[in-house]
């Protein structure tokens, strides 16, 4: 598992960010606190606090170096 703090401001960070890891076979969760969420779930995402970074956990390790440079935009 890699981990990677990331920032998902507004809406439209969040859906480009959701259009990127879907295009990736991995696994990924995203943590804010307590709460744990499906990546790849819009809802999910947005029952988080996105006025803070959140950490995103990416397990696998195939394909780790292109999903760390395709999600670029949103390291916080």
């Amino acid at each position: 598992m890699h981990t990677l703090t990331i920032k998902l401001d507004s809406i439209d960070r969040v859906k480009e960010f959701v259009r990127i890891i879907t295009a990736f076979d991995n696994d990924f969760d995203l943590r804010s606190g307590r709460y744990t969420v499906d990546a790849k779930s819009i809802l999910g995402i947005f029952s988080l606090d996105l006025s803070k970074p959140i950490e995103l956990d990416v397990y696998g390790k195939e394909n780790l170096d292109e999903v760390i440079e395709a999600l670029k935009p949103f390291e916080a």
